[in-house]
């Protein structure tokens, strides 16, 4: 029984040309040590270096000198699963005891073994352990210590201060906030044969990663896009940027490129910055804000804020409606205590799983540890979210940690702030990758959401947190025919509409043709403007009292599962075609699928599928009602002309909006209802015993 101590530096070799090409910005490496199938140290991750030094140390415990210590190296990938870089076994028969050796691992990676990765350099010293008079030694000492501890006196007060700056120290993830405004280009050089380019652009800012939308045919691009990027401790403070001219069919070209050191702006101020690139002509204009840190932090289940009556207190207060017109953007607070897990898909050949959970909540996304060998594992931590948006959603996503792969998806759920019952432990049955149907396994969670209602509203107004993490779309022929059907669905009401306003005209029941007359005439004789918004108000006012029944009925295909098909092809010319059909049938299947969420939301508001957001359309209906009353038309549109015509001069760098289209924005689709629909899940029941669902 020994001692093992890995002391003094690491260094990885030169890697092959491959690895460069997996990321442009070089690799982000750090390594993991495993003893018996069990981590027991990971070192700290470099950014973007191909020949990093750590200079870190720890100490194993080792009961048996025959068992290798497995090293593995991977990159860090913010978002995805890490690459495996490489990996490598140290013997620990081999070393000499009481003698620091240094010891160089060539990195192989098993399936292609005759690969270089490159190479690990330690430092190791094996020592005795101590002699058991020494432990019991030890012991005493320690014995001692909790008695002179448990003698002291700390008050109430100061064991919570402790608590709490020992919650901070060890939670909180990042020190700030980089809030991106990207406006405009200016004069980039041409790289079609056309004499233009098809621009846009990519930021990196540590791990994180942002594309923004391609404008087409312009040397001057307009982007008008918001994004935020979180500054880690680590991090640094180097945005990187690069612009490049979408080529389809072929790979992009790169344009340019430019550095931002984020430690020489001020904070909590916006900077107006006109940055050119670098070995290239042009300049971007950005606006770039640092704001202080978000509420975001992971913690063990006994320190729990919101658990407190003080600190719950304090957070009720931020978030009065006393303060609803202090910092808007800071809408409200989400923890999420994440107890345990029943009866998950056995992931491993041993009929095990090794399950960790990922919570995202737009953006801001944080991981539990590892319970391995487990189909019941439990965490009992406690995630505490900033909430910006109300109406975002949380995802969590239960997946299985595999050696030198990428991990298994075991399951998830998608549950609407809106929806959470604050204090309620609900126990959520685990859905597919699509949120269409069940799998195996149950999730207990206990949710707690505190907000400001003022700030909401004035949130639902402005567009929404763009997440900058989602997968490129693919084509899908069922996506394709599922999204035609929910167009046609959509078609079909307002046939049946019509259909029904021209029986009126025919004279087919004549009791409902008198009826329309007369309510015809009435209406049009006596006709004011205030009166269409009141008679919405009143639709959504029917809707609520006399509705059948507040669950919309979603019609959806849930066999969403494509199988890709491989296709080699020597031609060039049929790979360009084959890329342009394919760019052809993701814009047609993008436009079916917004032209029918669009309907559905409107229907879904009016249907009071979420009641906030049916609320505020009351609200919003009822303060145009007294405009309209109070105020003649021509004046109302006088105001929104000039409004119009003198935001670009109030503003030059404003980003445009449509309220009404970002208010039904949060409107949950169809499609997302289903997804956020909870499955019912029995506690009691063993999951395992539960019956799978039918295929068909």
């Amino acid at each position: 029984m020994f001692f093992f101590l890995i002391c003094s530096k690491f260094c990885l070799n030169d890697v092959v040309v491959f690895v460069c090409l997996h990321d442009i910005f070089l690799i982000d490496p750090y390594v993991k040590f495993k003893l018996g199938g069990r981590e027991v140290f990971r070192s700290k991750t470099i950014h973007k270096n191909l020949n990093p030094v750590w200079d870190e140390k720890t100490t194993l415990v080792v009961d048996s000198l025959s068992e290798p210590l497995y090293v593995k190296v991977f990159d860090y990938d913010f978002g995805l699963q890490d690459d495996f870089m490489g990996s490598a076994f140290l013997y620990l028969e081999s070393l000499e005891q009481q003698r620091t050796i240094p010891v160089t691992l060539i990195l192989k990676d098993p399936h292609y073994p005759d690969q270089d990765l490159g190479a690990l350099e330690l430092s190791i010293t094996l020592t005795p352990k101590q002699s058991p008079l020494e432990e019991r030694r030890d012991s005493m000492t320690m014995l001692l210590r909790r008695s002179w501890k448990r003698s002291t006196k700390v008050t109430k007060c100061q064991q919570q201060s402790i608590r709490l700056s020992e919650l901070h120290r060890k939670s909180q993830l990042w020190r700030g906030i980089v809030s991106i405004a990207l406006i405009e280009g200016r004069n980039l050089i041409p790289m079609d044969p056309n004499g233009l380019s098809d621009p846009y652009v990519k930021f990196r800012l540590g791990p994180q990663k942002y594309r923004s939308k391609t404008v087409t045919k312009t040397l001057s691009p307009q982007w008008r896009e918001q994004f935020d990027l979180h500054l880690y401790e680590e991090t640094g403070g180097v945005l990187e940027i690069t612009v490049w001219d979408r080529d389809t069919g072929r790979r992009d070209d790169f344009i340019g490129r430019c550095q931002l050191d984020l430690s020489t702006l001020s904070k909590e101020q916006t900077h107006h910055l006109e940055l050119p690139l670098e070995e290239s002509r042009g300049l971007l204009v950005l606006l770039v804000t640092l704001t202080a840190s978000a509420a975001v932090s992971i913690a063990d289940l006994s320190v729990t804020p919101l658990d407190d009556p003080q600190e719950r207190c304090d957070i009720l207060r931020r978030y009065s409606l006393m303060k609803s017109m202090s910092n808007v953007k800071d809408v409200g607070i989400v923890q999420v205590k994440v107890m345990r897990a029943e009866g998950l898909m056995a992931a491993d050949v041993t009929g095990k799983s090794d399950p960790f959970c990922v919570l995202e909540l737009v953006n801001d996304r944080l991981l539990t540890h590892t319970v391995y060998k487990n189909l019941n594992p439990e965490w009992n931590k406690v995630f505490t979210f900033n909430v910006k948006d109300v109406h975002s959603v949380l995802e969590v996503t239960v997946f299985d940690e595999d050696r030198d792969r990428s991990a298994d998806f075991l399951g998830k759920v998608a549950i609407p702030l809106l929806s959470v019952r604050n204090g309620e432990r609900k126990a959520y049955g685990l859905k597919n990758k699509e949120l269409s149907g069940p799998t195996k396994g149950v999730l207990y969670l206990e949710i707690d959401v505190i907000y400001n209602t003022v700030k909401a509203a004035l949130r639902t107004v402005v567009p929404a947190e763009h997440k900058y993490m989602e997968e490129e779309p693919k084509v899908s022929k069922q996506l394709l025919q599922q999204n035609f059907n929910r167009v046609k669905r959509c078609i079909m009401v307002l046939i049946s509409y019509g259909t029904y306003i021209n029986s009126c005209f025919e004279w087919e029941s004549a009791q409902r043709s008198i009826f329309s007359f007369v309510l015809f005439v009435v209406v049009v004789w006596n006709f004011e403007l205030y009166m269409l918004p009141l008679g919405l108000v009143l639709l959504l006012v029917w809707n609520y009292f006399f509705s059948s029944g507040r669950d919309t009925d979603v019609v959806v295909s849930t066999h969403t599962k494509t199988h890709s098909h491989k296709l080699d092809s020597e031609h060039k010319g049929f790979m360009d075609k084959l890329y342009a059909i394919q760019d052809v049938f993701i814009s047609v299947q993008s436009a079916l699928d917004e032209v029918a969420s669009y309907g559905e939301r409107i229907k879904n508001t009016v249907n009071w599928t979420v009641p906030f957001l049916s609320w505020l359309a009351i609200t919003a209906l009822c303060v145009a009602t007294v405009l309209l009353y109070l105020i003649p038309l021509r004046y109302l549109v006088l105001a929104w002309g000039v409004n119009k015509f003198t935001k670009k001069l109030r503003d030059p760098y404003m980003i445009d909006n449509n309220e009404l289209l970002d208010f039904l924005s949060r409107v949950p689709s169809d499609v997302q209802v289903m997804q956020y629909r909870e499955l019912k899940a029995d506690p009691g029941q063993s999951p395992n015993k539960r019956r799978r669902p039918n295929p068909s």
